[in-house]
């Protein structure tokens, strides 16, 4: 039923829950997964410290591929596991990799909370449902 299913992840604890998720669906359909992590660098792209040797939007891509790696750690044995940290705004390159890959399901991660609150997801999660034409699974709170 789902043959590549999209994860993306920001290093939260939310997000890190909704892979575990995604991994679960993947083993149940022998899915292939696609793992990324947007690397928004924004107008900052170019800016250099003053002593540091590599930018800022080299920064902010290493982290993207270090928060990776710790997801894709996490991945049971047999599932087929395929990266990217495209860059950009995390809204627009999150449904635009789901399109390009022909992408199932997305899984993503919600913060859960309560009140008026709950009613709203995060603005990234809140768009990709709103824009997306595949079906997006909204993990929130618990395993």
């Amino acid at each position: 039923m789902f043959e590549k299913i999209l994860i993306p992840v920001d290093g939260s604890e939310y997000a890190e829950r909704a892979a575990r998720r995604g991994f679960d669906i993947a083993g149940e359909h022998g899915s292939h997964v696609h793992v990324i992590c947007v690397a928004d660098t924004g107008p900052l792209a170019d800016y250099q410290l003053p002593g540091e040797h590599e930018s800022a939007a080299e920064a902010i891509t290493g982290r993207a591929e270090a928060v990776i790696r710790d997801v894709v750690a996490q991945a049971p044995d047999g599932i087929e596991v395929t990266t990217a940290t495209p860059t950009g705004s995390a809204k627009t390159a999150i449904v635009e990799y789901a399109d390009s890959i022909d992408a199932d399901l997305i899984v993503m991660g919600s913060r859960g909370r309560g009140g008026v609150e709950r009613l709203m997801l995060g603005s990234v999660t809140e768009h990709v449902v709103r824009v997306s034409d595949i079906d997006v699974l909204v993990h929130g709170g618990g395993d």
